[in-house]
């Protein structure tokens, strides 16, 4: 039966099979106080004589016990609601359970409608927030919802999208943009919401970047520039037209460098929304002037860190030192090392007739403040003046020198070990996959390792005896490529009855028994188990054997893989993002993203290069046929693997953070002070951007 209670007379029952607090009592409350207790509790009756146990609404009951706390209702005379039930414990909780578990909530689609034909009465934001328990972000989140393109909307109502994924498209108002992005993504299962979203993102500039910063919100709207308020992150504003911020950017830094440049008597300042010159002065000499020399006080001070430091040598070459002692004055040490590489390091001095023939750049910091360079240039070479080429003598190039090219990404960088190696198995995997079509090949292969092995030290790219190769490690929650899955279908395929016997003699005779296409189909898959994917663990080149055999197979790399954010352009720098942008549709395609970050570049690079973009017919097909030379089976290394390890290992020592390797800690101190006051003077080595340099 049905009837209303005293709130004051309800009390919760552990018959209530919802064990877990109820969530947003908050919201619940205010439901209450806007519209009253709208669905009866389910109770039963407790002692003493007239009280109620709740079976069933205690997010209800907990809301109105709010109020009443608050002392916006007497619990003593409100009125609840109730239908009252009785029964046993099993009885009671088989009601319990079924009015909880055949409650169906409203969808996000359903909370948009409804919430959007609310507004269209009241129209208070505000109001309707604090009446239903929600703020004023949320209420505004799920009216931009409401506000999708059709065909979005649709998906989310039809549970085709998720709520997240909604949001992600929802991040911007422009509903072209969200149809464009929803077609390229809307109709695949393997989207999620962060890849809508930062497709959607590729388009719009952050409040945050640099060029933002430089420019000002009040300029870039005053300009007609429109921002975007993104109310499903936390990320801040986004400015729609990043071109035309761009272009005040590039006004306002032209107008300083000219400025600038008249000031100082430089030939020319060229201008660079961006902290690194990398691409920027490749048709440049660089000029290496001589660092400004040390005062008498300073000099002084060079001499006796220089002493200080031996003594610290000689103290800690104790080897009865005590731990706590030897990190003082390990500690100490470095802090003197600092001190005289900084002085060491001063600017170097131009001098004033050198002034009208050399230039410089000014450059834009992640703060959107710009900074004028100290490294100078010229446009044509300098009689007297040291330097060369600024990217001739950069450190990428003296690293890259002696590797072969699959060793190198695209604009010179060196791969990173892991990737170099993640590509290589891969590679090796396409390769596995294709001679499953060829079993003669297969048997030819083998046999001519098996037959060739003890003449020589050669390795052949196959193990052999069939067992399977060492691997370099791969992500364990990387997806199966496309080879992996053939080879994987191929091994499900094969006739293995015999594989069941006892004994190695009885599987050996049942193995005999298969006919010629099962013995092929073995033999195929054993040697293609069998490749490997580098001929040892350190080398950086591709076996001779791979690349002719798959000169036979007639292998297109670009059909069985396509470099991905996750698999390559997540994992390799901006520069090479834009130089490899330059080498499928040359310097006007990498101007495009010069001002991006590094993970729109790889957002863009992922749809360009599996054909999604769209672009002119030539760059399409030049991105849809590049695969990186380490994932090629024809390129040629000219290199033993003694020359390129020992390259390798040169390239790690230099990178042990600055340590002292030498036998006279001294004499390398000094030589630290003049290698970073080098470095310093070549900005191009900083790993960040293409620009014309123009």
């Amino acid at each position: 039966m049905t009837q209303t209670v005293p709130l004051a007379k309800l009390k919760r029952s552990e018959k209530n099979v919802r064990t877990t607090p109820p969530r947003n009592i908050e919201a619940m409350a205010s439901s209450i106080r806007a519209r009253g207790i709208m669905q009866n509790l389910l109770v039963t009756a407790a002692r003493p004589k007239g009280t109620y146990e709740i079976i069933a609404g205690d997010r209800r009951y907990l809301g109105a016990m709010m109020l009443a706390d608050a002392g916006e209702i007497d619990a003593a005379t409100y009125d609840v609601p109730v239908k009252i039930v009785s029964g046993n414990d099993a009885d009671l909780r088989e009601v319990s359970l079924t009015e909880n578990f055949q409650r169906e909530p409203m969808t996000a689609a359903e909370e948009c409608v409804a919430f959007q034909h609310f507004l269209k009465s009241d129209g208070d934001i505000d109001a309707v927030a604090n009446r239903f328990g929600q703020t004023r972000r949320f209420i505004e989140g799920r009216l931009r919802l409401a506000n999708l393109a059709e065909p979005i909307f649709e998906a989310l109502s039809e549970g085709r999208i998720t709520l997240e994924m909604a949001k992600a498209y929802g991040s911007t108002e422009d509903k072209a943009k969200q149809e464009r992005v929803f077609q390229q993504y809307g109709h695949s299962s393997y989207v999620n919401a962060d890849q809508i979203r930062r497709a959607i993102a590729n388009d719009t500039m952050k409040a945050s970047d640099p060029v933002a910063m430089l420019v000002g919100a009040d300029a870039y709207v005053a300009a007609g520039g429109q921002v975007e308020c993104d109310l499903f992150s936390e990320d801040g504003d986004r400015w729609s037209d990043p071109e035309l911020a761009q272009t005040l950017a590039a006004a306002i830094m032209e107008a300083e460098a000219k400025r600038v440049g008249e000031e100082q008597g430089l030939a020319w300042v060229r201008p660079i929304a961006n902290t690194s010159l990398y691409g920027a002065t490749a048709d440049l000499h660089r000029v290496t002037l001589e660092p400004a020399p040390l005062d008498d006080e300073e000099a002084a001070r060079s001499d006796a860190i220089v002493e200080r430091c031996e003594a610290l040598e000689e103290q800690m070459a104790d080897e009865d030192l005590e731990e706590a002692a030897y990190a003082a004055l390990e500690e100490e040490f470095e802090r003197l090392r600092e001190e005289y590489q900084a002085l060491h390091s001063k600017p170097p001095v131009l001098a004033d007739e050198m002034k009208g023939k050399v230039g410089t750049f000014l450059t834009l910091g992640r703060d959107g403040k710009m900074t004028l360079e100290s490294t100078y240039f010229s446009e044509t070479p300098l009689k007297g003046a040291t330097g060369d080429g600024a990217t001739s003598s950069s450190r990428s190039a003296r690293d890259t020198s002696s590797l072969p090219p699959e060793a190198v990404a695209p604009g010179g960088k060196p791969l990173s070990a892991r990737l170099h190696d993640e590509l290589a198995v891969q590679r090796r995997d396409i390769l596995a996959a294709s001679i499953l079509a060829d079993p003669a090949l297969a048997l030819d292969y083998m046999l001519f390792a098996m037959a060739d092995q003890g003449r020589s030290y050669s390795r052949y790219g196959t193990t052999i005896t069939a067992g399977r190769p060492q691997d370099p490690q791969m992500p364990k929650d990387q997806p199966a490529t496309q080879a992996q899955l053939a080879i994987g279908e191929a091994r499900e395929a094969l006739v293995s009855d015999w594989t069941t016997a006892a004994s190695p003699v009885e599987r050996f005779e049942a193995f005999r028994a298969l006919d010629d296409d099962a013995k092929a189909s073995w033999l195929a898959v054993t040697v293609a188990s069998s490749l490997e994917a580098k001929p040892d663990y350190s080398s950086a080149k591709t076996n001779p054997l791979h690349g002719r055999l798959a000169s036979i197979l007639e292998i297109d790399v670009a059909k069985w893989w396509r470099p991905t954010s996750a698999n390559f352009f997540d994992r390799v720098s901006k520069g090479t993002l834009l130089a490899l942008l330059t080498e499928v549709g040359g310097p006007v395609l990498a101007a495009r993203y010069v001002g991006s970050k590094k993970g729109e570049i790889s957002t863009s690079c992922e749809k360009l290069f599996a054909g999604e973009a769209i672009t002119e017919a030539e760059i399409k097909e030049a991105a849809l046929a590049w695969v990186p030379d380490a994932m090629r089976f024809d390129a040629v290394s000219s290199l033993g693997d003694a020359d390129i390890d020992e390259t390798l290992d040169d390239e790690d020592a230099g990178d042990a953070e600055g340590g002292l390797t030498s036998d006279d800690p001294l004499e390398e101190l000094a030589d630290h002070g003049h290698d970073d006051h080098e470095d310093a003077l070549e900005p191009v080595n900083d790993d960040a951007t293409l620009i014309a340099a123009e």
